[in-house]
């Protein structure tokens, strides 16, 4: 869940870490596996499914630490520049540029985002016509959404604002500092609760991309296929179980201990946020694969991300380790 889902407060420290590892028994002291993890966002509830991989990863001996980076283009800059050893989001445009041949290969999640308006002000996507609006980041698949409305209605925004974090623009749209905006599902929910009658959803029709996919250096993929493959199995096997129930989230949260900070208001927002997610199908079931890649292309080259004429998947994806792991789960 380009990120992002993000549907509560950010945590207090700009880097939250979470370490998965340590010498958690005999399986990591003879692999000493070890995987740095960059998120380009605050973790928050829509990360749970990811928070619970890491933590069984780390049972199977592979410790995988997680940094919560300030946006999508320093963790994205962090695995290019060997910081980071995986990223999570959406930085085709970036990829495409760099000449280190970095990979996604695995969709964490399918874009699934609510554009709104201040009701006060537009009520259609042509009022937007000269007008301001904020997405998540450059490159995010908000930004690419609401390039590719404008593209099918035919207008032109008088400025975009970068506003990370969909909980802020939430909280931007409640206060009035923002007018018109995109939200994941737990935002949209949360804002025309607080407000009702005060917000409007334009229109959006069916749009098939990744929101939330991992990338990394095809070096590290190579070097490291044993624990890319355990993180990869545990967060499909994550999946299936949301899917199958998404009661099974809140459980997994609360034996694993994850997000003891959360405010105990907004706890009984998880299970309708998974609830939503397994009925919108946005967790796959198969980590995407080919069909996530050729839909991705379509999509970010549609909305300006991508630019050239007969892109390949090969040059943005490699399959190999999903593969890999989709063979050892059950």
């Amino acid at each position: 869940m380009h990120r992002s889902f993000k549907m509560f407060p950010a945590m207090p420290l700009l880097a939250v870490m979470i370490l998965a590892g340590a010498y958690a028994d005999g399986a990591w002291a003879q692999s000493g596996a070890k995987i740095r993890y960059a998120l380009g966002d605050v973790v928050s509830v829509d990360e749970l499914p990811l928070l619970i991989a890491v933590e069984r990863a780390k049972k199977r001996g592979v410790a995988v630490e997680v940094t919560s980076f300030k946006s999508e283009d320093v963790a994205t800059q962090a695995v290019i520049n060997g910081q980071a050893d995986i990223g999570q989001g959406t930085p085709y445009a970036a990829i495409q540029k760099v000449n280190v041949p970095v990979r996604f290969f695995y969709q964490m999640s399918a874009l699934q985002f609510f554009p709104i308006v201040n009701t006060q002000f537009y009520k259609s996507w042509k009022d937007l016509d000269g007008q301001e609006i904020a997405v998540h980041t450059r490159g995010s698949g908000t930004e690419a959404i609401m390039r590719l409305m404008a593209k099918e209605h035919k207008i032109n925004y008088k400025n975009v604002s970068f506003v990370p974090g969909s909980n802020v623009r939430a909280l931007g749209l409640l206060k009035g500092t923002i007018k018109a905006s995109i939200l994941d599902a737990a935002n949209k929910n949360y804002v025309m609760k607080e407000a009702p009658g005060k917000f409007a959803i334009l229109p959006l029709g069916k749009v098939q991309a990744s929101d939330e996919a991992l990338f990394a250096t095809q070096a590290f993929l190579q070097k490291n296929q044993a624990a890319v493959a355990i993180l990869l199995e545990e967060l499909i096997k994550v999946n299936r179980e949301i899917n199958k129930d998404p009661k099974s989230v809140v459980a997994a949260r609360k034996a694993l201990g994850l997000l003891k900070d959360l405010p105990a208001k907004l706890e009984a927002e998880i299970l309708p946020y998974f609830e939503e997610a397994a009925k919108g199908g946005i967790l796959p079931n198969d980590g995407g694969g080919e069909s996530a890649a050729k839909n991705d292309l379509e999509f970010y080259k549609l909305a300006g991300a991508l630019k050239g004429e007969n892109l390949k998947a090969g040059d943005f994806w490699t399959f190999a380790p999903l593969k890999a792991a989709l063979a050892k789960v059950k």
